[in-house]
Order: structure tokens, then sequence, then C-alpha cells
């Protein structure tokens, strides 16, 4: 989804997309594995349910081939690549049921059409994430540089433990440890074993899990804190910056930052957009940085914000299933909110973090804002194929399986390679950005702020390179007079990714 690896690391992604009704859903999650990593999960889901579905009982089996062979049969019955998949395959050698499930869609994961987006969680966990952002950790999302041996930290949950323990946006990690007296330096962690032995040494998401941290803070001395994991909700649009109006050269610009596609962002969504209409704002920076995506209903809400004006008859997004299952396909067109904008002028902040409901709702606008859209930062991760989920109740599964594809109104739905792409095919604006941690998210000196500003003033730029999956951050403390020290940062999750860091990769 967005990273260069260690040399040693293995890259799998999963991006969550759509919600579009009840059972099945869209997932673009981003997966990041590394030697000595088990696994891990992030990227966004999308949710929609199928008209028919297998009935889930208690008196269901869960044994392990029990449960491989339930999810063989609902990937037989509905992914989107069906050739791809072997005409048989024994699931004995396979111990767990994601390595099966891994092992049955190897074929469309080589060709980068299903990059380890089809999957088994829990339905309780994922549930509770969707609904409000509900998660155990630490409330801090990570950027890893291994060239230089460095953790930064690139976003701040503000109802998570770390937010109130000093761990903001910008700070950088240096050593961890369970106790004060066993701590270990970042450096010597990566020594060890890659970021893979930083994800280890942060510890699983579980209630409970306490770390001793030592950080660089922005201003001041290195300080040591000690933080328990703990379980809250994840705003999903920043109290502190989210969202903002930003005057720029006289104008007024609206500012939205949207950390993840979930049902609770609806109303602050709303609240943003009301703000921008009550100021005549028209001209908008969406800030995707690092959202993998999420619930398509959510995605379809952005659109709607932004299609006042809209025909009733405009499409803002196709879905598209198999052949054999085209009955399930659906269109969404523009419907007036009382909060819509119609906006004259877009700037879309991406990285190769930004994906699945965040690459549809870009997608989307592009048909409609010609001339006037760009997109800021790095390509995008390339994601335009979303999952359903199926229920297996008895056992907590919850089954994801790549089982559409996505347009927009002019056909494009094949960004595989990144949203650039398209851009690019439409003669529309990309400039290359880097991410500035030491600065605030919506600050107009901010790196990929200032430039998605200035690319909404009309300046010239340096366009994006076409590579997806590379993060190039600035921290505020490297800056030099000789020019930006650039880095690549990575989103770890950890090697078993609860639900929101398969939404949100790097968050511990």
């Amino acid at each position: 989804m967005f990273l260069v690896l260690d040399k040693a690391g293995l890259f799998k992604a999963t991006w969550r997309m759509l919600r579009l009704r009840p059972i099945i859903s869209i997932a673009l999650v981003t997966t990041l594995f590394l030697s000595g990593c088990g696994g891990g999960g992030g990227g966004g889901t999308a949710s929609v349910a199928p008209s028919t579905t297998t009935p889930s009982t208690s008196a269901q089996s869960c044994t392990l081939r029990d449960r491989q062979l339930w999810a063989e049969q609902q990937i037989r019955e509905w992914y989107l690549f069906p050739e791809d998949l072997p005409v048989s395959l024994d699931p004995q050698p396979y111990g767990t049921v994601n390595a099966y499930i891994d092992a049955l869609t190897a074929n469309a994961r080589a060709q980068n059409k299903d990059r380890f987006t089809t999957y088994v969680t829990s339905i309780a966990q994922e549930n509770a994430y969707n609904a409000s952002g509900q998660t155990a950790a630490f409330g801090i999302r990570l950027g890893y540089d291994s060239t230089n041996r460095t953790v930064t930290i690139l976003d701040s949950y503000e109802t998570g433990p770390a937010f109130s323990a000093g761990l903001t946006r910008g700070v950088r990690i240096t050593a961890v440890g369970d106790r004060s007296d066993n701590l270990v330096s970042v450096s010597d962690l990566f020594a060890r074993g890659g970021s893979a032995a930083v994800s280890d040494a942060l510890g699983p998401s579980t209630v409970g899990v306490s770390r001793v941290i030592r950080f660089q803070p922005l201003v001041g001395a290195e300080t040591t804190v000690t933080v328990t994991k703990a379980e809250f909700n994840i705003p999903p649009v920043s109290p502190t910056f989210g969202t903002q109006i930003i005057n720029s050269g006289g104008q007024s610009i609206g500012y939205i930052n949207l950390r993840t596609f979930i049902a609770s962002a609806e109303t602050p969504l709303r609240e943003a957009f009301q703000r921008f209409r009550t100021a005549g704002v028209d001209r908008v920076v969406i800030d995707f940085r690092y959202n993998g995506g999420g619930l398509v209903s959510v995605a379809d809400l952005m659109g709607d914000l932004m299609g006042r004006n809209r025909l009733t008859s405009d499409l803002f997004s196709r879905i598209s299933f198999r052949p054999s299952k085209s009955s399930e396909n659906t269109t969404h067109l523009f419907r007036d909110a009382p909060q819509s904008i119609a906006p004259k002028a877009l700037s879309f902040i991406t990285t190769g973090s930004t994906a699945s409901a965040s690459e549809l709702v870009a997608a989307g606008m592009l048909s409609w804002t010609r001339g006037n859209i760009s997109m800021v930062g790095e390509n995008s991760y390339g994601k335009p194929v979303g999952q359903i989920a199926v229920d297996r109740t008895a056992c907590d599964d919850r089954l994801r399986i790549i089982a559409f594809a996505v347009q927009n109104a002019d056909g494009d739905g094949d960004y595989y390679t990144g949203l650039k792409s398209i851009f690019d095919r439409h003669g529309e604006k990309t400039c290359s950005a880097p991410d500035t941690p030491g600065l605030a998210m919506g600050n107009p000196a901010e790196g990929q702020t200032a430039a998605a500003i200035s690319a909404l003033n009309g300046a010239s730029c340096t366009a994006m390179a076409d590579t997806a999956g590379r993060i190039s951050m600035v921290p505020e403390s490297e800056v030099s007079a000789d020019g930006p020290v650039r880095f690549t940062g990575k989103m770890l999750p950890s090697s078993v990714p609860s639900p929101a860091q398969r939404d949100m990769p790097g968050l511990y």
C-alpha cells in the first residue's frame, strides 16, 4: 500500500473500501509482512452485502478444516477473479484459515489484482472499529526509516493514552522496553531485526500491555514515559486540526483531514462541509495522506457533500461484480445534502498509504472537476477493487472477499499502479511534496499542505513520480541550510493486525 520495504521485508496489502449493504464489505487494507514478523494488516475497508448469504448457525463447526472449507466455498462463489483460482487445493498443509486463503488467491496476487485483500478477521472487533473507531492501542501512528534507523510519530489520536503522555506528531521514539531497566534503543532494534523488531518491541494490540518509551520531543530534552494500551475510539476527523479554513492570498480555502472511513465520520464530515458552505468556501484541500480506506457509504457521503448543483443523473461511482453476480451491481448518483458545496477547485493530498475509499472519492470527483483538480504528495496505493464480507457467526469469522471492481463516471477503474495514472490520462496536475512531521497537518507551512494550497492557487510544481508506495517525509529537525533531509517512512502493522491496523497501517 505504501512503502519501500527493508531488503528482508515483504510487503502485502489489503484495502477495505466501501459499505453498500448489510453483509458485504469492500476492503482495501494494507498488510506489511516482514521477515520474523508473521504478518500484519493496514489499509481501509468498505462494506457491501450481497442479497443472499450463506446462513450462519450455532451448529456450525469451528474446526480449522471446516472453517477453511467454508472460506473456500464463499471465495469460489464470489471472487472477482474466478479464473485465477486453482481447480482444487487441499487445505491440510495450511496451519491457519488465512494461510489457506493466501494460497487460494496466490495467482491473482501475482498479477497485482489482489494484494492480500482477501482474508478472514473477527466480526466483533471489526464491527466495533467500523462503528466508532474502537481499538486497543497506544493511539499513535508510526513512520519507519530503516536507512537511518529512526521511528517518527506521524499522527497521535487525541483520545488515546499516548497523546496525553506527550507522544504527538513529529516526536521521535528513541528506545522501547517493557521495564525502565531494559530499554533497547531503536537503532539497536533495527540492527537486530529491522523494522519488524521495532514492531515486536511495541507489543500486541491488547488492553493492559505497557511499554516504557523514551522519546525526543520537538522541543526540549529527551523524555521517558510509561504508556499502557487501552481501548478507545479513534476520532476520524481530528478535533484539533481536522477541519480548517485557511486564508491564502485573500481567499478562503477549506481544509479537511479524514483519518479513516468509519460510520462515526458522518457527523464531523457534515459539520465540516456546513462550515465551508456557511463561509462560502469553494476551494478545498482534502487530506487523505494516511487514509487506507473504509466504508463505501462514507465515501459516497463525501461525494454528496461536494455535489451541490450536480444533476441527480450524474454518476459518482459504479460497482461491478463478476458476470454471475451482476445482479449485485450498483451505482451511486450524486445526492444533494443540506451541507453540500459546489467546489470550483480541489486538491487531494495522497501518499502510498492512500487507498480504497480514499481513492474512490478522488477518482469520483476527477470526472466532475476537470482542469481544477490536483493530486499532491505522492502516488496513491492503487486499489480499484473492493471486498464483500460474509460472516460465519458461530466462529466469529468475517471473510473479506475481493468481489467487485470500482469505476468513476469516465469509466476509470484500472488504477492498480495508483491514481496518478488516471490523473495523467486526463491531463490533471500532480505535484510531488514531502510530508513534514515536525509541523501539524493542515498548517499552511507543512510540506504537503503548502503544496496543496499552491496547487489550488495555480502554481507550477514538480510532477510526482509514478512509483506508488513511497512516503517521503521531512522532519522539521532535519531541515538544514542544504535543504530537507528526505527519508522513507513505513507504516508497519503488528504481526497479528487488528481491524484498526488493517485500515490504518502503522497504528500502535
